[in-house]
């Protein structure tokens, strides 16, 4: 798929061989403007919230089948998944302590609620801060960089996305090289989908989350399904 007229993204053959069926969701947006929450997006990511969290009350969360299936994505890399949870299942962790998320830009909180919603990780990135086309793949050895979480993260034998300049994110943490803020104008979003998942249902979760997007941050969107 070609982002932003600037990039191309694809994946990579090392990926394919340990996760035959793997597949993501690509949305490319363009003259978005990311704004404070509106009060529709913040009172629905509290009562979603609340709600899982009774659900999870007699629920083991690695018995929920998204976040299973993830958690053997990052075994076939070679990925520890108790070490390095995905980043959906750290979400459904911090709900269950009741340590739910607070607001912090519509951007952020509408892709929380999409991947507590289809139980997957999915990132976001400011495509101005990118550079060529994308990849994703599996980290190799030494390859590391400073995430959102303020820590160095080690990305050896993590899925990654990396460009001319080297990873940018994965369904781990994302890096703080290209996050989106209130300046962003466009951006690319990854959805990482469930391997299992029917092209069909696919299709209709990535176009839900962007018909969405587009209704709260304005701007134009154009999405695929890449396997």
């Amino acid at each position: 798929m070609e982002v932003n007229r600037l990039h191309t993204i694809s994946i990579s053959r090392d990926i394919k061989q340990v996760v035959p069926h793997f597949k993501i969701g690509v949305i490319d947006y363009s003259n978005i403007e990311v704004i404070p929450s509106p009060q529709m997006i913040k009172g629905r990511l509290q009562l979603f919230q609340e709600s899982i969290y009774f659900d999870l009350e007699n629920t083991n969360i690695n018995d929920i089948p998204s976040i299973k299936e993830w958690r053997e994505i990052f075994k076939a890399t070679g990925k520890d998944p108790n070490r390095y949870r995905h980043s959906a299942e750290a979400l459904y962790r911090r709900i269950k302590k009741q340590n739910y998320l607070l607001p912090i830009n519509s951007s952020i909180d509408l892709n929380n609620f999409f991947s507590l919603q289809f139980g997957v990780p999915i990132g976001i990135y400011d495509t101005a801060n990118l550079s060529g086309d994308i990849i994703i793949r599996i980290g190799k050895e030494n390859e590391q960089y400073t995430g959102l979480n303020g820590r160095s993260n080690s990305l050896e034998h993590l899925i990654i996305n990396a460009d001319e300049l080297g990873p940018f994110g994965s369904p781990f943490v994302d890096s703080n090289r290209a996050p989106v803020t209130s300046s962003t104008k466009d951006a690319v979003q990854i959805v990482y989908l469930q391997a299992s998942t029917p092209m069909e249902k696919a299709t209709k979760m990535v176009e839900s989350l962007m018909n969405m997007f587009i209704q709260i941050h304005g701007g134009e969107g154009n999405f695929a399904i890449i396997d």
